[in-house]
């Protein structure tokens, strides 16, 4: 069945193409790891390997977008290559390719990516673009030399898997309001917060789509740009040229923006920069890399901003993560274990003295994952936000000026009503959506409830 697909025309540097036709019938076939697993054994790979080795590199991608996976990973290994699918955020074997083929595989990436064929001992990065089901999906390459040859991770931009509305983030209605509120004022600093792959591109992108309007004017300066807003004046940063986080602000600034999104502040000046921005009449929207919302306020007194006038200028400050939830064709209903049950009643009681109009389910039965063929025997099907934020008011103030300390803005921050992150998260368990499992993995349950 495989031998039959075609290869596709690859005359245009830097892009396969694939036709309409084609993707959708890759995609009806791999509606499964396992078959995409059969369909990559090396017995099918050599028999399609005479159409071309596009087609087998078509295959792998068609399985990718069949599977809505971000990242494709080839590993090279002592005797094998490994390939490897992220889907919900976690690594999945997919098959282990022989050497011979990987070579040439690697030499089409190579090849479509814009890389130098003959570079195997430094780093390379490159792109190219697949066109499936009349979607244009970018594919970043980057490719480092190895102990036993050069790695592949290809991340695929697939424009479907970000176009969450602000409706749909998951956010729970009360935190919902306060976003809503917050990031259609005129001015100020809206910060998210997390590790990478915890969906802060996606919050932003949505917050982004929900502010855009004909009359106002948006900036952005990314790194990199990962998808297109229509609307939106996108920047990307290229230190090669110069333009960073930092000259991509202060050029911003020139150009009348209403509001500006900044992919990340890294350093002292940005930091400064984006502050001032929100003081002068500008709605700024940034990220930072802290483990929760509170951590956002000591992390800028340690990059120089005053306090003061960082107490003037952010508005609200939100960390997130991305739990997968639960198969709804195989989850299991259990009762937790006396030691989880305690902790579980612990957490319920905090949420309890934050917010009296929360209906809190009963903490005698939580669910597991099992695994089946609808998520491909991992138990999990898709992913969702877990939120908490702090708005800047004048308890957080006062403590910014005179004790930034994380455990003492969380104090603060209690009568404001909003779920921290493991709370928020407790509850999604409790409803069945995730498990307790699931929780731990992203978010720290050993930590002092407050």
């Amino acid at each position: 069945m495989y031998g039959e697909i075609s290869a596709s025309a690859a005359s245009d540097a830097g892009l396969i193409k694939i036709s309409d036709t084609q993707i959708s019938d890759l995609a009806g076939q791999f509606k499964t790891l396992d078959e995409i697993r059969q369909a990559l054994t090396t017995e099918n790979m050599n028999a399609v390997k005479g159409s071309g080795i596009s087609v087998i590199l078509e295959m792998i991608l068609a399985g990718s977008l069949a599977t809505d996976a971000s990242d494709i990973h080839f590993e090279p290994q002592d005797e094998q290559i490994r390939l490897r699918y992220r889907l919900d955020g976690v690594l999945l074997d997919i098959v282990d390719l022989d050497p011979k083929i990987y070579r040439q595989i690697l030499a089409r990436i190579k090849l479509v990516s814009g890389l130098k064929l003959n570079v195997k001992l430094s780093a390379q990065d490159g792109r190219f673009t697949i066109r499936a089901n009349k979607t244009e999906i970018e594919i970043r390459t980057s490719v480092i030399p190895s102990a036993y040859g050069e790695s592949i991770v290809m991340r695929v931009l697939n424009p479907k898997t970000i176009q969450l509305t602000f409706e749909k983030l998951g956010v729970e209605p009360k935190l919902y309001d306060i976003f809503a509120r917050e990031i259609r004022k005129p001015n100020g600093l809206v910060l998210l917060t997390g590790p990478t792959g915890s969906g802060k591109t996606t919050t932003l992108y949505a917050f982004l789509r929900e502010v855009n309007s004909t009359e106002s004017k948006i900036i952005t300066i990314e790194d990199p740009i990962e998808y297109h807003l229509e609307g939106v004046n996108q920047t990307q940063v290229n230190r090669a040229k110069g333009y960073t986080f930092l000259s991509g602000l202060r050029s911003a600034l020139r150009q009348d923006p209403d509001i500006i999104m900044v992919g990340e502040i890294r350093d002292s000046e940005t930091a400064k920069i984006a502050i001032n921005s929100a003081l002068t009449g500008h709605l700024v929207f940034s990220t930072l890399h802290t483990n929760n919302a509170a951590g956002a306020i000591p992390r800028f007194i340690d990059l120089g901003v005053n306090s003061k006038v960082l107490s003037s200028s952010l508005t609200l400050s939100i960390a997130q993560r991305l739990v997968r939830k639960l198969c709804d064709q195989c989850k299991k209903k259990v009762a937790p274990e006396p030691e989880t049950k305690k902790f579980l009643e612990q957490v319920v009681e905090s949420i309890k003295a934050r917010r009296s109009d929360i209906q809190v389910p009963p903490v005698t039965e939580i669910y597991e994952q099992v695994g089946c063929p609808a998520c491909n025997g991992t138990g999990y099907k898709g992913r969702e936000g877990i939120f908490e934020a702090i708005l800047m008011d004048e308890a957080i103030g006062k403590v910014a000026n005179e004790n930034p300390d994380e455990r003492e803005i969380r104090l603060a921050a209690r009568p404001q009503g909003i779920l921290e992150m493991r709370q928020d998260g407790i509850l999604k368990v409790l409803s069945g959506r995730t498990s307790i499992t699931e929780l731990g993995r992203v978010v720290d349950l050993t930590g002092e409830i407050i």
